[in-house]
């Protein structure tokens, strides 16, 4: 068994090796809280969720970091817009964020370190990067010299001398304009900490550098995060990491966007699909077999279309797992192991798409088996079907998915006592061979959005897609 991965600063699928055998360490770049979490924030963390489940299904003991950046010029820009504390504007959209992740499905990282908890560790890396002369101050900012350190911009494959760094106001009396700040001199009306070159606060990527040698040392396995962060934030994360003397990741695993228009989506466009307006109108486990089913690095282009086709797909597997049970009469444990093809998929760069055609396969198959009323062959089917399903965290019977699987859950009894009754009328149709009503039950009940089939013990009832 070998996991692969693709690892941006190879630019190919390597063989995985842990620094330490049967440990795993990823560090994750997790939300800049400046407002609430749209769907393409939470894909990068339900992906590397994914990629948690698979190293811990394969045995590895994995410690995951994703941190939470609560200062940057946005949100300091947004407490001067709002009239709030910029704390506050933090904290409220870091719930947003853990609430989006919660209800996806995203198990909570082993630890979530906040930028601003972590002031003395930034000033500590700053004063060893100044010391071996890799940093400079200038009008109480601190920047890294980036002419200092051979190898800069090798993830992102730039020349130095074609370089255009973001600079922001106020980062005055750089030696070279590529120079990127690790510290910002003290503004009016903005938080501020005390260093040793005056107050300020923390810039971008300093934070990253010194909250991942903090909680996994000078070197680690994986760094995650979206592929709009290779340049510049990564990129500079390895400078700082590197000239500090860490080894810093061993391998820089990037997901894709999620697109609108063919747009990246992101609050500055405006085009936004907010996570807590989503769970509204669709179930959250088809919102997550939604996000979370294509390749980790390919795009996704948001449509209800692509969304509602997500819907059906996934209400397939959910449906062969109510019929199974229903059938059985109990349910089914998940197998220990998932099947060696699906196992394949998932070793070889996370291979989802490809790990989904065997899940939709062996649904099939036990459909079949359910048609031939073989209840061993189809409780077999049912058990491998919930262990891949486990690795994915889409499994519809795990405790996670308790309660969500009817839309207006408040409703479900009353609904369900009347479409009973009206089912009752088609059952006394049925009974005396008038089959026209019947059928006109039924379809009366499929135009008003229900999926009715006749089970064993009896016709149930189920939301169809939209």
């Amino acid at each position: 068994m070998t996991i692969r991965l693709h690892d941006t600063s190879a630019r190919q699928i390597r063989d995985f090796v842990p620094l330490t055998a049967d440990c795993v360490s990823i560090y994750l770049c997790g939300a800049t809280v400046q407002a609430a979490p749209h769907i393409g924030h939470i894909r990068s963390g339900l992906n590397f969720d994914i990629m948690r489940r698979w190293f811990t299904y394969r045995g590895y003991d994995v410690t995951f970091i994703r941190n939470v950046t609560d200062i940057d010029d946005k949100i300091i820009a947004k407490s001067a817009e709002q009239g709030r504390p910029w704390w506050s504007i933090g904290y409220e959209n870091e719930r947003a964020f853990n609430d989006g992740y919660d209800v996806l499905g995203c198990l909570p990282p082993t630890y979530e370190p906040r930028a601003t908890g972590h002031i003395p560790e930034m000033i500590e890396m700053m004063r060893g990067l100044i010391e071996r002369g890799h940093a400079y101050e200038a009008d109480g900012n601190v920047y890294f010299d980036v002419r200092s350190l051979p190898g800069y911009l090798e993830l992102s494959n730039q020349e130095l001398d074609d370089l255009r760094q973001p600079s922001g106001e106020g980062e005055t009396g750089k030696r070279d304009p590529r120079d990127f700040a690790m510290w910002k001199a003290v503004k009016p009306g903005e938080p501020s900490w005390e260093t040793p070159w005056g107050r300020g606060r923390p810039g971008w990527h300093l934070e990253c550098s010194a909250m991942a040698h903090k909680y996994l040392g000078s070197a680690f396995d994986i760094h995650g995060g979206g592929i709009d962060l290779i340049f510049p934030h990564h990129e500079n994360e390895i400078a700082q990491a590197k000239a500090y003397g860490d080894t810093f990741a061993n391998y820089w695993v990037h997901n894709g966007w999620v697109t609108l228009a063919g747009e990246k989506m992101s609050k500055s466009l405006g085009n936004s699909v907010l996570v807590s307006e989503m769970v509204k109108h669709w179930r959250p486990i088809v919102l997550r077999y939604y996000l979370g089913t294509p390749h980790y690095r390919s795009m996704i282009e948001y449509s209800e279309e692509a969304l509602r086709e997500a819907e059906s797909a996934f209400a397939r597997i959910e449906g062969f797992v109510q019929r199974v049970t229903e059938k059985v009469g109990e349910t089914v444990a998940p197998a220990a192991e998932v099947p060696p093809a699906f196992a394949e998929a998932m070793d070889e760069d996370l291979g989802v798409p490809q790990a989904l055609a065997i899940i939709h396969t062996t649904v099939r198959q036990g459909n079949s088996a359910l048609a031939a009323d073989d209840k061993e062959a189809a409780a077999a089917r049912l058990a491998e079907v919930r262990a891949m399903l486990g690795v994915l965290g889409l499994d519809p019977l795990d405790p996670q998915w308790a309660g969500e699987g009817d839309r207006g859950e408040d409703l479900h009894g009353v609904v369900d006592t009347l479409v009973r009754m009206v089912l009752d009328q088609r059952q006394s149709a049925r009974a005396r061979k008038d089959w026209a009503a019947a059928d006109a039950i039924r379809d009366q009940l499929n135009q008003s959005g229900l999926v009715i089939e006749d089970s064993p013990t009896g016709p149930r009832w189920t939301l169809g897609p939209r």
